[in-house]
């Protein structure tokens, strides 16, 4: 059992496990999936948070391993209002959505506060450095303890890793290499980082940066942000074509049973 924002104890396992076309998806409140963070930076570490979407649930039904590693993670928040409109279609009920790009500020708030020293992996060369010193302006208490492009290559881990060593401490890893290959990282490497909480955050750091346009409100409580990132990335279209399938895919999920009755 772990210790809870409130003092209180939590078992790792004590929450709400929903499948998405045979992929792991947990129930969650925006409250519940920070206290459960909460409980893992006091706890220390290691814990992985995953946060798919449909694309990522595409993807894990296609590869075993990220799968595996999907399902063996400590948190796995819904990221994507098609899995909470899946999830309601498959009688596989997700109270709310928790986009990466927005998971990272509210933990930075709550990091600022306790003084937490976090690492920023990944994306294109200097992205890392804007969102560390985004995060620094926005939340004064909050350290940026290092921040580094690198990539997955199995040749580099090496020094990635002493890298993320020699800066001391670290509370919270975010590394944006994309999935699976970020889920992958972590889930080889925690073992020996031991990092209380690790997330694969995919391109929110953009988000953080100003890089790409964050959806406004009345389009995310819409479910339109697939057609926002479509509009606003018009290079993103093959990416939205798995929307398509996934969608497919669900329908013929919950018409299954009816097939076989």
């Amino acid at each position: 059992m772990i210790p809870d924002s409130r003092g209180a104890t939590i078992e790792a396992s004590d929450v709400d496990r929903r499948e998405i076309l045979g992929v792991r998806v947990d129930d969650l409140t925006w409250d519940e999936a920070l206290g459960r963070i909460d409980g893992f930076l006091a706890a220390g570490g290691p814990h992985q948070i995953v946060t798919p979407n449909p694309e990522l649930v595409l993807a894990a039904g296609r590869d075993p391993a990220f799968r595996a590693v999907i399902a063996a993670a400590d948190l796995v928040p819904c990221d994507g209002v098609g899995l909470r409109w899946a999830g309601r279609l498959l009688d596989q009920p997700i109270r709310e959505v928790i986009p990466g790009s927005e998971l990272i500020l509210r933990m930075a708030e709550r990091g600022a506060a306790r003084a937490e020293r976090w690492f920023l992996l990944g994306a294109a060369e200097g992205v890392a450095a804007e969102v560390g010193r985004e995060l620094v302006r926005r939340y004064p208490g909050l350290t940026i303890a290092g921040t580094h492009s690198g990539s997955p290559r199995p040749e580099e881990a090496e020094s990635i890793l002493a890298r993320i060593e020699s800066a001391g401490p670290i509370d919270v890893l975010f590394v944006a290499y994309g999935s699976p290959a970020q889920e992958l990282w972590i889930a080889s490497h925690q073992p020996r980082l031991r990092i209380p909480v690790a997330v694969g955050v995919g391109g929110a750091f953009n988000f953080v940066a100003g890089r790409s346009r964050r959806p406004p409100d009345w389009v995310k409580q819409n479910g339109l942000i697939w057609l926002f990132r479509l509009l606003t990335e018009p290079w993103r279209w093959r990416r939205q074509l798995g929307l398509a399938r996934f969608v497919a895919l669900v329908v013929l999920a919950r018409l299954g049973p009816r097939r076989a009755a």
